[in-house]
This record gives C-alpha cells, sequence and structure tokens, in this order.
C-alpha cells in the first residue's frame, strides 16, 4: 500500500495542498475544511511541513474509537461515517494529530488518498509530496512546533554573548 510522504524542505507553504483537497472532498475553496494541513515552524528554522494521515498499520485512533467507526479497508484507515457519532476521541488519540475537525462537517477529516491518486501530490508545485510505499522520517507535530529526524542543531556563541541553538533541516540531497 502506497502512503502519502512528506518532505519539507521542499514545502514553501503555498498550501496549494489545502485547496485541492477541499475542492476535492467538498467542493469548496476552504483549507479548514482540508484533510492535510500546512504546519510552520518559526524562527529556527523557518520550515513548513503538510500534515497528513500516515495510514498507520496499527492506528491509535482506530483503537481510540468507542463505535468501531475506524476501520483499515485494503490498507486504507477509513471513517465509517454511518456510524461515527463525532465524539472526537480519534482526533485526542492520533500522535500525529493528522485528524481534523470543522463545524460545517459531521465527522472527523482525515486523508483518503483521494482513491489512490491524491490530488495533492499532483497539485504541488514543489514536489514536497509523494507517493511511495516507504515513508520514514515524517515531521509531526510536537506542542507548538514541528518535531522532524532532520533536524541538525548548530551552537552558536559570540564574544560575550550567551550561546544559542539555531535549527536547521538538513535536506540530504534527493530523496
Amino acid at each position: 500500500m502506497k502512503r502519502l510522504s512528506v518532505i519539507p524542505e521542499r514545502c514553501s507553504g503555498c498550501r496549494i495542498c489545502e485547496l485541492v483537497c477541499t475542492e476535492q472532498h467538498f467542493h469548496v475553496n476552504n483549507p479548514k475544511k482540508a484533510a492535510i494541513r500546512v504546519v510552520a515552524l518559526y524562527p529556527n528554522p523557518v520550515i513548513r511541513a503538510p500534515i497528513v494521515c500516515r495510514q498507520c498499520d496499527d492506528p491509535e485512533c482506530a483503537k481510540a474509537c468507542p463505535v468501531d467507526a475506524i476501520k483499515i479497508n485494503d490498507g486504507l484507515v477509513t471513517i465509517d461515517p454511518e456510524l461515527c457519532t463525532n465524539c472526537l476521541a480519534c482526533v485526542d488519540a492520533c500522535p500525529y494529530s493528522a485528524i481534523f475537525t470543522h463545524a460545517d462537517i459531521p465527522t472527523p477529516i482525515k486523508c483518503d488518498l483521494c482513491s489512490g491518486s491524491p490530488r495533492c501530490v499532483a497539485a504541488c508545485p514543489k514536489a514536497a509530496l509523494e507517493l511511495a510505499d516507504q515513508v520514514k522520517d515524517q515531521p509531526q507535530v510536537a506542542g507548538k512546533g514541528i518535531e522532524y529526524a532532520p533536524f541538525r542543531k548548530l551552537h552558536v556563541q559570540g564574544e560575550g554573548a550567551a550561546e544559542r541553538v539555531i535549527r536547521y533541516a538538513d535536506g540530504g540531497g534527493s530523496r
């Protein structure tokens, strides 16, 4: 099963992925209804990272659902709108903060990979999103920032100044 892979070093923060997602699923231009969200981390490093469902093999969201509305179908984690009570236990349980809500939508919002051909991948002008067999080193929301394995630290200390740490994303060439 292919999954959506995010390459934050390439993301410009344009949020086109959010727009095509809402157009595909809700026929509106409203990024707050998207199943993918671009999160920015400032000041060091300035990096933007799309956050999206990872289609986990053993999803915490499904374990938390009190009515078993979340199932794995052909490797895709889905929410059955007929069973979902909108209790939002799945939103709280997702370790990647990749299930979203909107007041106009009766169930939580998560990526369904657009039936195998994600529009966000095709629309991304920087190729920051890929459909891949192997997904690793994905960014995730952590507190008020983003955790991402390729972050590196540079310790800087000026004369008479306190040491400061600058974090940056090491792209490591092509992925």
